[in-house]
């Protein structure tokens, strides 16, 4: 198949410049910290280009039968179908590849993050937060090392990229300067580097050990080099210390990280950071292991019941949260364990009903979280019980989140419903009835704890005086400062820029239903490679 999109526009130039054009944003972010609109302008090209760069990627290898080669890794990049940029060790570089499910999180990560970018900016501005220079350098060095994670062509190359994300979000956790939020990204820093370097690290130093390589490779490379109960212990280290993917008891780290401005906590902690974690477990139990190792084996099935009790104790203890970041950092526990289940179902549909909620969660809890910082930004509102009536004056905001909302219980016309049917397959086809027992009760308490607050806001009142901290003039549409007087009409929206985005992944949660088969046939590789 011919690669060349022109004379020097390969897809190998396009994949580097996926890593080169973030890590460019940073360095323009510090050259220009004197000239706000052209900082926050060049970073919004930025991520426009680094998105189209991801795009070029799929586009020079097509979307058919031949994008992929017999071993599921894209056809005619480097000899090997890897980019080898730096030979660490004989047989151990720094290297990079395409294959489906990293093309995925590329196209993900990249796209969401010129929305968000938007979102911050407003975000940022409308709520008079400080230091936007440091916060958007780290912002953009983290989408390049999730660039780097994504199409990464071995575990040490993704172990790299992986431990420059903790590093590089730590700042961000941690931008308000305030006790909490010290203590928070502490507790984020503390748990994330404690579980990669204590307990990931010595898996890798294991498997490198003892077969010899540390390459992704369809159907895995340790069949055959561990036997018996080598095999769950082994994927045991993995598991927990894949410390992103927040299996109980490795999960404190994300409420804590929600002391964050809430741009972080909508692409870092809805998609980047959290979605790294399970992707990375994904790659694990399709490359590492292999489904097939698994399955015949049995050695994921404790880490699928641990998956099932996630979901439900992490729902659970989100119903008792009156904080609205809270309460959807701990839905975003229970909804990457239904990824993690996914490869633990050691099934076709399972592993690729994963990848596909990889995608429908991002768009989903995205949406969920920006309308949660534009609900602050005019309102300066944290708790949800003081949201009553909020949804009359903010329809745009609170509509969006209802679309969310309802993506993230998995009813159609919306994207979540298709990744979870096929996780409800992929139990099927496992023979575990009890687990899709679990996957519809989890539903049901997504509605218990998710729709309360667009109830409230659309059909309680708003109630008892209060004092709202005053925002910067523009912070809400009126020029009211950005608060809501209880028995006031008409809208009372956040900036543009902070209602706008929300309003806009809301409408690709409905757009990714109806392309959720073009998702799970570009899947489909995973699975049927090798």
């Amino acid at each position: 198949m011919e690669m060349e999109l022109g004379t020097f526009l390969t897809v190998e130039t396009f994949l580097g410049l996926a890593l080169v054009i973030p890590g460019a944003a940073a360095v323009g972010n510090l050259l220009l910290r004197r000239s706000p609109d052209l900082r926050d302008g060049m970073t919004f090209i930025a991520a426009l280009l680094t998105f189209f760069s991801v795009v070029a990627v799929l586009g020079g290898l097509g979307t058919g039968s031949d994008a992929f080669g017999p071993d599921g890794l894209a056809s005619g990049i480097g000899e090997d179908g890897q980019i080898r940029l730096i030979e660490v060790f004989p047989g151990l570089a720094i290297a990079l590849h395409v294959e489906p499910l990293g093309l995925l999180f590329a196209l993900i990560a990249s796209g969401l993050w010129v929305v968000t970018h938007a979102y911050g900016v407003g975000y940022m501005r409308g709520n008079d937060e400080k230091h936007h220079t440091r916060f958007f350098a780290c912002f953009s060095v983290a989408i390049m090392s999730t660039m780097g994670v994504a199409f990464a062509a071995n575990m040490f190359t993704l172990f790299l990229f992986y431990e420059i994300l903790t590093i590089s979000t730590y700042p961000l956790v941690a931008h308000k300067g305030t006790p909490e939020a010290v203590s928070g990204s502490r507790t984020y820093l503390g748990v994330l580097l404690l579980t990669s370097i204590c307990i990931q690290m010595p898996a890798i130093i294991w498997t490198w050990t003892t077969t010899g390589t540390l390459d992704f490779q369809p159907g895995g490379i340790l069949d055959g080099h561990v036997t018996g109960w080598m095999v769950p212990l082994l994927l045991g280290l993995y598991a927990f210390g894949i410390g992103k993917a927040a299996l109980m008891p490795f999960h404190r780290w994300l409420p804590a990280a929600m002391v964050a401005p809430t741009p972080v906590s909508a692409l870092l902690h809805a998609v980047a950071v959290v979605k790294a974690g399970v992707f990375t477990m994904l790659k694990i139990g399709v490359y590492i292991f292999g489904i097939d190792l698994l399955a015949r084996t049995g050695a994921s099935e404790w880490l699928m019941w641990l998956a099932a009790w996630c979901i439900l104790a992490a729902s659970l203890v989100a119903m008792l949260q009156d904080n609205l970041k809270r309460r959807l950092a701990y839905s975003t526990v229970s909804q990457l364990s239904y990824i993690t289940l996914g490869m633990a179902l050691a099934t076709s549909m399972g592993v690729v009903g994963g990848g596909l909620h990889i995608a429908t969660h991002a768009l989903g809890k995205i949406t969920l979280f920006m309308c949660a910082g534009a609900i602050y930004v005019a309102t300066h509102k944290t708790e949800i019980s003081d949201m009553s009536g909020l949804g009359r004056a903010m329809p745009f905001t609170f509509g969006a989140f209802l679309i969310g909302a309802l993506s993230i219980v998995g009813l159609p016309p919306l994207g979540g419903s298709w990744s979870k049917w096929l996780l409800i397959v992929g139990a099927a086809d496992a023979g575990e009835r009890l687990i899709i027992a679990v996957l519809l009760v989890s539903s049901i308490l997504n509605v218990a704890y998710l729709l309360p607050l667009v109830g409230r806001g659309f059909f309680l009142k708003a109630h008892g005086p209060r004092t709202v901290p005053a925002s910067p003039a523009g912070a809400g549409v009126s020029g009211n400062g950005g608060g809501l007087a209880p028995g006031t009409s008409g809208l009372r929206e956040a900036p543009l820029l902070c209602w706008l985005p929300p309003a806009v992944t809301a409408a690709g949660c409905v757009i990714l239903f109806f392309w959720a088969g073009t998702v799970r046939d570009f899947l489909l590789p995973l699975v049927t490679a090798g």
